[in-house]
């Protein structure tokens, strides 16, 4: 049966021995008490919650899904009980300010938990997990009032909030976005941050739009206002709650929710909004910039849904390839053997192994250089961690969701035929992880981002420091004494020295070609962006590998060499063929067909 154990080993493996997140803590004064000893408890009690509490609710959400009745929504059962308990145990609070009712911990901590409750249940935790995101825009943007009024119940759990982004022909394009805002008692000219407006049109595709499990929903909608320019130049922000101030219920319709191919348990509405009152959110006509708060906030988590799968196949799939005795193994004198000693199987098990031990460093990486962009005392190091999390944004959304998702459908295989029924739950998490590649920016629009904003733009600076931070590590693989401790690693480093190098060759030439080839960039972002996360990801199979290496006689750590070693020889080698396609600057893209 699917079930769902706490990595809990795993997770204190990347924090503490890895990264040695308290000691980096300790360099930020807000987080200077979360120590080990903190960390283990909030790791302990997430993953009960998401084992005992969540995951036996997974499959009901999937059957039973929401439902819509004139105007209303309704959870699955279980869901409103879960999300009490999850409110009462303050898990909403994990990450917020003191100043605003939060506990104050790390971002690490925060993913930490997310990772948790997406492999137990991904529809269930898309409720909350907008929420932080709101909170984040509303304390950079919001006014002191609007703050007053909306902080402390989001980072309680007392209310919950979406992003409203998307309209029926406005969907990755937000320049098209037709919403209105009408100012009340100025003149558009006049309006400030926080005025009042009347909020009218519909958006689509909107996760927790309506719902029974807070009283109150706070949107946040992008808009235009009557004086607004052309195209995304021209979008507000506004914030507009389900329920008023005053207690009355604001013109905000649900008009439905989507029948969807997964993630059943979440509803994802149509909303309408009829003169609705907002306030505004920031400065008018500068609501992308703040909008991308929320949403940058929501990528990372959303590369963590991915990963969350990931480690839910991978528990699964070893435990039934296991129990399950087919055919004599290659090399075994009897049969029928576990499929865990066929090879074919095993590559599948071990690229499983592989990819959420490399996809869980290079997340938790990426969540301490968010705290260090913040709040690390020394200038110089706050910029680097800043441009370092600004490069691996796009980059642990897309990649993180891309290989997981299709490591899990590949995961359906070790079933066989039983894969395909819903016995056995991996068919349900083939479905729900596929969402995580389209949303929140496309997979797509991620590549191009890295590639024209995050290299171009300025000068490829960000991608040097990245190639730094990969540099040290081979370098650390290269001390006489690590190689005298554990000669395998030698041919390791090698393999991936040769893909630092290529990608450092074809980002040069990208970087110069594109003057002669505009779209040539385009048509290799993905590819690209791929060929990134494998140099990524090998950069944390090495440090795994030499960590673990000279403590391989407990058997623990010997399968943590075993999986980043397999990662290095049989994934790494991915980019090579990715970063040929990116270098084929002669490859003719057809246009698209008139048949």
């Amino acid at each position: 049966m699917w079930s769902y154990s706490p990595p809990l080993r795993e997770l204190q493996f990347v924090l503490e021995d890895l990264l040695d997140a308290p000691a980096r803590w300790a360099s930020l004064p807000p987080y200077a008490e979360a120590d080990a000893a903190t960390a283990r408890q909030v790791l302990e009690e997430a993953g009960r919650f998401s084992a005992e509490v969540l995951a036996p609710l997974n499959a009901v959400g999937d059957r039973e899904g929401c439902t819509w009745d004139g105007g209303e929504v309704a959870t699955p059962p279980g869901f409103r009980e879960a999300y009490r308990a999850y409110v009462e145990a303050g898990w909403p609070a994990l990450a917020c300010s003191p100043d605003w009712g939060g506990q104050g911990l790390p971002t690490g901590l925060q993913l930490a938990l997310h990772e948790m409750l997406h492999s137990a249940n991904h529809a269930w935790a898309m409720y909350p997990g907008l929420a932080h995101g709101a909170y984040e825009c509303l304390r950079a943007h919001g006014t002191p009032e609007l703050q007053q009024r909306y902080l402390p119940r989001i980072v309680s759990g007392e209310w919950l909030a979406t992003m409203c982004l998307t309209e029926a022909q406005a969907g990755s394009d937000l320049a098209l976005v037709r919403t209105r805002a009408e100012p009340v008692g100025v003149a558009a000219d006049a309006l400030e941050s926080g005025g009042e407006v009347r909020v009218s049109g519909s958006k689509i595709f909107i996760s927790g739009g309506e719902h029974d499990l807070a009283d109150n929903i706070v949107h946040l909608v992008l808009v235009r206002l009557p004086d607004a320019p052309p195209g995304s130049r021209g979008l507000s922000l506004v914030l507009v709650p389900k329920i008023l101030p005053a207690g009355a219920r604001n013109a905000v319709h649900c008009d439905g929710i989507e029948h969807k191919m997964g993630i059943r348990g979440s509803a994802t509405c149509v909303l309408r909004f009829e003169g609705a009152t907002g306030w505004l959110v920031g400065e008018p006509h500068r609501g992308l910039a703040a909008m991308f708060v929320m949403m940058n906030a929501a990528r990372l988590l959303v590369g963590v849904q991915g990963l969350g799968h990931l480690e839910m196949a991978r528990q699964n799939a070893w435990r039934y390839a296991r129990e399950r005795h087919q055919s004599r193994a290659p090399g075994h004198r009897e049969g029928p053997s576990p499929i865990a000693e066929h090879p074919a199987v095993r590559r599948t098990l071990w690229r499983l192994e592989a990819l959420a031990q490399g996809q869980r460093l290079l997340a938790m990486a990426t969540a301490l250089w968010l705290d260090e962009a913040e709040h690390h005392v020394e200038p110089a190091l706050r910029g680097r961690a800043r441009r370092l999390l600004e490069l691996l944004t796009p980059v642990v959304k897309a990649f993180l969701t891309d290989t997981a998702h299709h490591a899990v459908n590949a995961a359906l295989q070790v079933w066989g035929g039983h894969g395909y029924l819903r016995d056995h739950g991996i068919e349900q998490a083939v479905r729900d992880s596929r969402i995580a590649m389209i949303y929140e920016g496309s997979n797509e629009i991620q590549a191009i981002d890295l590639l024209q904003r995050k290299l171009f733009e300025d000068g490829c600076h960000r991608f040097a420091e990245a190639m730094g931070v990969v540099d040290q590590e081979l370098e650390a693989a290269r001390a006489e004494p690590v190689l005298a401790d554990c000669p395998e690693l030698k041919p390791l480093v090698h393999g991936l020295q040769l893909q630092v190098d290529a990608l450092r060759e074809a980002t040069a030439r990208l970087y110069v070609g594109r003057q002669d080839d505009p779209t040539w960039a385009y048509r290799v972002a993905d590819d690209y962006l791929q060929a990134f996360g494998w140099v990524l990801m090998g950069w944390a199979w090495l440090r795994t590998a030499r960590f673990a290496a000279p403590r391989r006689t407990d058997p623990w750590y010997a399968a943590q060499f075993d999986a980043a070693r397999y990662g290095l020889e049989w994934l790494l080698p991915e980019a090579g063929w990715r970063l040929q396609q990116v270098g084929r600057r002669d490859a003719i893209l057809p246009a698209p067909w008139q048949g």
